[in-house]
């Protein structure tokens, strides 16, 4: 639910509910993984202010607005001292600080994990790079294909007679980055509250990235991974647990690893009780491969959808973004969301107890700005000085005053005639 707070005569809406709420977290606004990891934490409740250049500029905004939701945001320079200031004012009444510039930029702005420690030693703070604090490459410049390449990851992704293949950024920047950075900052709160002494989280993707090889890496020590990309169980190179090209030109995913799902599959191609290749001899792999392609390239991606439903074979349409937030499983779930802006994904993973409300779409820089410098202290005349020297920018703006745009909604599980709705955006 939303509630109201007034604070210096403004009207603040606030959501209530999940199981973060209460926590204060103070995000420093940046690109990629930093600010999904603040999406996730104000997904479930927790009040997060974001703050944002003064001039509103940011690389790639457009990219996060949607990650960028259930957010207030405060505009403020950081290069001059009275932001800075603001952060520590921040810091002194939060229990997080998220920021992710390059090593040592924070230190040299005055708002580094030492300067927030003496105004409040329970602070956690958490750091998000792609090589980490420390290191021969702590300064280089690097994207997610950089920091997967060098974690062994790439190489293990792509076709047998192709080159690694970049799993979007997935892999690294949310994945490796954005959900280890999520579960130290949940940890050290949970140290924090129990010694009232914050510390800081060095969260790197390479180091996240490296975390989830873990069972790739024993597979490997156990001489079951290492026949070269794509020839291995998990990585298509089993013919089944692989994706198929069908009819239309649209593919399958086939994951029928157990026996019994491996039946399945065979029932569901038309191939139960014939004599086929020994599927646990590799030697085979080939043989079973040309076979299945053959069938599978005999029908639409949809009409083998409607074959598999129901049944053990694990198998699977590859859907583009847009079907997939029409897919009667995510219509009855509510998995995505309308918004005025497009779809986007529902807070996940949903509590029975505690459980999360739909967050308001992403604020515009500065939006927040007199509400959130008020709570900092700084008095009317004051704010009014930040905002006309440019040490500050922005107001609130919009029909409800907090620069939000309409709050999110979930898709109709059903369109009218009780067919699937159609896809927004």
């Amino acid at each position: 639910m939303l509630i109201t707070h007034r604070a210096n005569g403004q009207s603040e809406r606030r959501r209530t509910g999940g199981p973060l709420s209460g926590l204060r977290v103070i995000e420093l606004a940046g690109i990629g993984p930093a600010p999904f990891a603040c999406m996730l934490l104000a997904d479930m409740g927790a009040d997060v202010v974001r703050v944002d250049r003064a001039d509103g500029q940011r690389p790639f905004g457009g990219w996060h607005r949607y990650l960028d939701r259930g957010r207030r945001s405060l505009a403020i320079d950081l290069k001059d001292p009275r932001g800075a200031e603001t952060v520590l004012r921040l810091a002194e009444r939060g229990d997080v600080l998220v920021e992710g510039f390059r090593p040592g930029v924070t230190e040299r702005l005055g708002i580094g994990p030492e300067q927030c420690a003496r105004r409040n030693p329970a602070l956690v703070y958490a750091r998000m790079t792609g090589w980490g604090q420390d290191g021969p490459l702590a300064q280089t410049p690097g994207h997610d294909i950089n920091y997967i390449a060098l974690s062994g990851a790439l190489d293990a992704i792509g076709p047998a007679d192709g080159p690694p293949v970049p799993p979007v950024n997935l892999l690294g920047d949310f994945a490796g980055g954005a959900l280890y950075l999520v579960t130290g900052i949940l940890a050290a709160v949970h140290a924090s509250r129990s010694s009232g002494r914050g510390q800081v989280v060095d969260t790197a993707i390479t180091d996240g990235t490296a975390s989830l090889l873990g069972m790739l890496l024993a597979m490997a020590d156990a001489g079951e991974w290492g026949q070269g990309r794509g020839g291995n169980l998990l990585d298509g190179g089993a013919p089944y647990y692989a994706v198929y090209r069908c009819a239309d030109g649209r593919y399958v995913a086939v994951g029928a690893l157990e026996e019994r799902f491996y039946r399945a599959l065979l029932d569901g191609l038309g191939l139960g009780g014939r004599p086929l290749p020994e599927r646990t001899d590799r030697d085979n792999w080939a043989a079973l491969r040309a076979e299945f392609e053959k069938r599978f390239a005999t029908r639409g991606r949809d009409d083998w959808a409607a074959v598999f439903d129901g049944t053990e074979a694990c198998v699977s349409p590859v859907l583009t973004a847009a079907e997939a937030a029409r897919h009667p499983h995510h219509l009855a779930r509510g998995t995505y969301l309308r918004t005025p802006d497009g779809t986007q994904p529902a807070p996940a993973p949903r509590f029975s107890g505690t459980p999360a409300t739909l967050p308001p779409s992403a604020p515009r820089p500065g939006a927040h700005t007199r509400d959130v410098l008020a709570e900092c202290g700084w008095t009317p005349a004051e704010v009014d000085e930040l905002l006309r020297t440019g040490a500050a920018a922005g107001d609130s703006d919009g029909a409800d005053g907090t620069g939000h745009r309409p709050p999110l909604q979930a898709f109709p599980r059903t369109a009218p005639d009780g067919g699937p709705t159609e896809a927004v955006g």
